[in-house]
C-alpha cells in the first residue's frame, strides 16, 4: 500500500501573508501574466505559488524523529520548552503562543506540551517563513527564494521514496531524483502550471478554449526552449553585454520580443497607419467640454471607434432617418469618470454629443434605444417601437446601415471620449469592408 505523508497544507498556514500577497497582484500591471491577456477568474500567482508547495512539502509532524536527532533542534526544542513551561502550566485549553498559523498536537495523558510538539512547531515556523518569502511578488524572479523552497519540495520528495522504496513499481513511480509531474486539464490563465514550473516541477497544461492554449504555450512552453540563450536580432547583438551575458531566464528571448515587436508596431504604421488618423483637441471641442482643456491643441491617439447599428425609422413621418439601434448610452460607468452619449434631436435630423459626469436620467441612458429583452427598440426621432422582424427585414433587405457614435482617444493615463467628428467618420468607415448579412439567416 503507498505511502503518503501528511502534507503542511493538511495541518497549517501562513493565511495572512498569502492574502496579503494575493490582494496586492491587483495593483500590479508591469511583467504580470494578466497583462498578456485578461482570463476569467485568473488564480493569484501567490496563491497558486503557495499551495502548490504546501501541499509538495511534508508537515513536520511526519519527521519528529528525524528532527531530534539533530542535536541542535533538540536543544532549541528543549530550551523552547522548558521557556514554555517556565511560565506557567500549559493546558490543552490556553495552547502555547506561536506565530500566526500555528497548530500544535500535544502528546501526553494531561494534555501537555512536549518536546515533539515544540520541535515540530518550530521546524513549521520556519517552512511558514519560506512560503512567506515565496509569495511576495518581489521575489517572484528571486533565485536565492525559489531555490529555498525548491530543496524542501525535493527533500519531501525523497522522504516519501525512501518510504515507499518497497512498493512494486517504486522505481517508476518513486524516482528520488525526478519529482512527480503537475497536470492542469483545465489551465485557464495558466496560473498553477505556471507556478509549479517555477517550483521545479514538469508542468502539463491544457484547455478546451484555443486562446487558453495560445497564453499557456507562450508563458510555460517556448521561453523554458529560450533559457540561457542571447537573443537573434542584430541590435541585440551588437549590445556586448547583452550578447554575452544574456542571462539563466529567458531575457535573450524578451529582448527578441520586444525588437521584433517594435518593428512590427512600426511596418503597421507605414501601411496602415493613415487609417487611424489622430484627433485633434481644437477650441470648439474645449468650449463645450471644459474638462478637455488640459488636451488643447493636442493630438490624441484614438484607441477605438464606437459605432452603432442603424435602421430606417418605421414611422412613416421619419422613414428617410437612418434611426440607432442601441443597447446602451453609457460609454464609462466608472464613479466620478461617467461619461455618456445624448442624442440631439434638431428638425429631422439628430446628432451624438458626449457628456461627462453622471447623467440625469442614469436608467434611460443606460438602455440606450432599447425596449426590452431581445431585438426590440424604440425610434429616438418618433418613439415607435422597432421590433424583431422589422430589423431582420431591414438587414435582409441590405437597408441596414451603421453610425459612429463615439470615439474614445488616449489621455493622460485615462481615456477619453469623444464625440463624432466628420473626418473621422469618413476615414474609419472607409477602412472598414462594407458589411452584410449573411443570407442563410
Amino acid at each position: 500500500m503507498k505511502k503518503t505523508p501528511r502534507k503542511l497544507i493538511e495541518v497549517a498556514l501562513p493565511l495572512d501573508a498569502i492574502n496579503q500577497a494575493a490582494a496586492r497582484e491587483k495593483s500590479i500591471r508591469h511583467g504580470h501574466p494578466s497583462t498578456l491577456h485578461l482570463w476569467w477568474a485568473r488564480r493569484p500567482l501567490a496563491a497558486a505559488r503557495a499551495v502548490i508547495f504546501a501541499q509538495m512539502v511534508d508537515d513536520p509532524s511526519e519527521y519528529v524523529d528525524v528532527l531530534l536527532a539533530d542535536p541542535r533542534k533538540k536543544l532549541a526544542a528543549q530550551r523552547a520548552l522548558k521557556k514554555k513551561r517556565g511560565r506557567n502550566a500549559v493546558s490543552k485549553s490556553e495552547g502555547p503562543t506561536f506565530r500566526q498559523g500555528a497548530v500544535l498536537e500535544l502528546d501526553g495523558s494531561q494534555g501537555q506540551l512536549g518536546l515533539r510538539d515544540v520541535a515540530a512547531q518550530i521546524e513549521r515556523d520556519r517552512l511558514f517563513s519560506i512560503l512567506e518569502d515565496l509569495v511576495r511578488w518581489e521575489n517572484t524572479t528571486n533565485d536565492r527564494v525559489i531555490e529555498r523552497a525548491r530543496t524542501e519540495i525535493l527533500q519531501s520528495w525523497r522522504r516519501t521514496c525512501a518510504q515507499n522504496a518497497g512498493q512494486p513499481r517504486s522505481a517508476d513511480l518513486f524516482d528520488r531524483h525526478t519529482l512527480p509531474a503537475f497536470h492542469d486539464p483545465f489551465a485557464g490563465g495558466g496560473s498553477l502550471p505556471l507556478e509549479a514550473q517555477r517550483l521545479g516541477l514538469a508542468a502539463y497544461a491544457s484547455d478546451l478554449n484555443p486562446v487558453a492554449v495560445l497564453i499557456n504555450r507562450a508563458m510555460i512552453e517556448i521561453p523554458p526552449k529560450f533559457a540561457g540563450k542571447p537573443p537573434v536580432n542584430q541590435e541585440s547583438q551588437d549590445d556586448i553585454k547583452v550578447a554575452a551575458d544574456p542571462g539563466t531566464g529567458a531575457g535573450g528571448l524578451a529582448e527578441d520580443v520586444r525588437y521584433y515587436g517594435q518593428w512590427m508596431r512600426e511596418e503597421a504604421k507605414k501601411r496602415i497607419g493613415h487609417l487611424y488618423p489622430n484627433v485633434e483637441i481644437t477650441e470648439d471641442l474645449v468650449h463645450n467640454r471644459p474638462d478637455l482643456k488640459p488636451y488643447k491643441g493636442r493630438k490624441l491617439t484614438v484607441i477605438a471607434w464606437l459605432w452603432v447599428r442603424t435602421v430606417k425609422s418605421p414611422n412613416p413621418a421619419f422613414a428617410e432617418v437612418d434611426v440607432p439601434l442601441a443597447s446602451t448610452f453609457m460609454l464609462s460607468t466608472k464613479k466620478g469618470k461617467e461619461a455618456y452619449v445624448e442624442p440631439l434631436i434638431e428638425g429631422r435630423k439628430y446628432e451624438f454629443s458626449v457628456k461627462v459626469g453622471a447623467p440625469p436620467d442614469i436608467k434611460a441612458v443606460r438602455t440606450g434605444t432599447k425596449l426590452s429583452r431581445g431585438a426590440s427598440f424604440r425610434c429616438v426621432m418618433s418613439g415607435s417601437p422597432i421590433d424583431g422582424k422589422y430589423i431582420k427585414n431591414e438587414s435582409m433587405t441590405k437597408r441596414m446601415g451603421a453610425r459612429l457614435m463615439a470615439i474614445v482617444a488616449e489621455g493622460n493615463r485615462t481615456r477619453v471620449y469623444l464625440p463624432p467628428l466628420a473626418t473621422q467618420e469618413v476615414v474609419a468607415s472607409g477602412a472598414c469592408p462594407q458589411w452584410t448579412p449573411d443570407q442563410a439567416m
